[in-house]
């Protein structure tokens, strides 16, 4: 069965990977920069979102992590940063998303006086306005903070700790992300120490922009729960031989943990296009091991990572796959079984997710 964009956005799906900072409209970054009179690289919306989408496809993830140097200038104030995220579970919802996990570095907010704590509870106070916005309309939405940690910024404890405080005020997870080369999990220990402790569940950005040494440091030095990206994990996946009818693979220790503990892998396939993720396999989606991964029983998840800078929605990102590889209902929906399996949620809660998903799709 071929799916159509307006049937998938239809489908309920779960987001794991989404940036609070990479998801803004066009139009508020024009209204909250001329509030604090910052110059912007275009002033109108369509001009600036064709910007943000042609800095951000560099090849090179550290080129694409400076389009956030815009988006994080207009989230200073709590009136920037409630607005932003109310306006992020809209959208979220405006594409058949029924739960998400949105992730931000509360450190990278505070210049204009903010505290940590002040800044997440803004961020949650525009969720939670969101949801109630999203009920209002007939629909439902369930989301949850992840809190990041910038890696070279040394904070990595001070953010666990922030993180657990708020763990009963929508904080679901801790996340570790930015410039991930020369900056590997090992530098948080402590962080993530801490987060072991406390019993609190941590996702760590690993093989995106590099290899297998940084996801295998996510595992022993994060304790990662899941993979951010973690695409490069098919560097660890030999190709034995591949003709007509079949192709034979062989997995290498790292690789076979992956698949064998079911570690979600948080992938974005046009984020990985853009930063190079994927340059080892080629230069088009259809290129991505995405597929390959799948079909070895690797617990695959779709993501949009930034939906600003790659200009998609997780609707975008599923149609490319069906495009690309031809997969079918029954392929996206182990897709969002997948993520809903692997969310920061209790148990019960994510069997009524699945049962949510089952349910939605049986409809389609």
């Amino acid at each position: 069965m071929t799916m159509s964009p307006d049937q998938i956005a239809a489908l309920p799906k779960v987001s794991l990977h989404d940036h609070l900072d990479g998801g803004l409209r066009p139009q508020t970054i024009i209204e909250l920069a001329e509030a604090i009179s910052l110059e912007l690289p275009a002033t109108d919306a369509a001009a600036l979102g064709t910007w943000f989408a042609e800095n951000a496809d560099s090849g090179s993830l550290v080129d694409y992590l400076k389009t956030f140097d815009v988006t994080t200038a207009v989230m200073q104030t709590r009136e920037g940063l409630e607005r932003v995220a109310r306006e992020f579970v809209q959208d979220l919802a405006a594409d058949g998303v029924i739960y998400g996990e949105i992730r931000w570095a509360p450190e990278q907010h505070l210049t204009r006086g903010l505290s940590l704590d002040e800044v997440v509870e803004a961020v949650q106070e525009g969720l939670d306005n969101g949801v109630a916005d999203v009920a209002a309309s007939g629909r439902s939405i369930r989301v949850g903070q992840l809190v990041t940690a910038m890696r070279h910024a040394d904070r990595g404890l001070e953010i666990a700790e922030l993180a657990v405080r708020h763990r009963d005020n929508g904080v679901v997870g801790f996340d570790f992300a930015g410039a991930e080369a020369g900056f590997p999990p090992s530098r948080a220990r402590a962080a993530f120490d801490y987060l072991a402790e406390q019993n609190f569940p941590a996702t760590v950005h690993a093989g995106e922009a590099d290899g297998l040494e940084s996801i295998r440091s996510a595992l022993l030095d994060g304790r990662a729960l899941r993979l951010g990206h973690g695409v490069r994990i098919a560097e660890d996946v030999t190709i034995d031989s591949n003709d007509d009818e079949a192709t034979y693979v062989s997995l290498g220790r790292l690789s076979q943990w992956v698949r064998d503990r079911e570690i979600a892998l948080e992938l974005s396939p046009s984020s990985n296009l853009q930063t190079g993720a994927i340059a080892a396999w080629g230069r088009e989606i259809v290129d991505h091991p995405f597929d390959l991964l799948y079909q070895l029983g690797f617990r695959v998840t779709v993501n949009t990572d930034n939906r600003l800078m790659s200009n998609t929605t997780l609707t975008g990102e599923l149609a490319l796959l069906v495009d690309a590889f031809g997969y079918d209902l029954i392929d996206l929906e182990i897709f969002q079984r997948n993520a809903a399996e692997a969310a920061f949620l209790p148990y019960e809660e994510r069997l009524d997710l699945v049962d949510a998903i089952v349910t939605g799709f049986g409809d389609a």
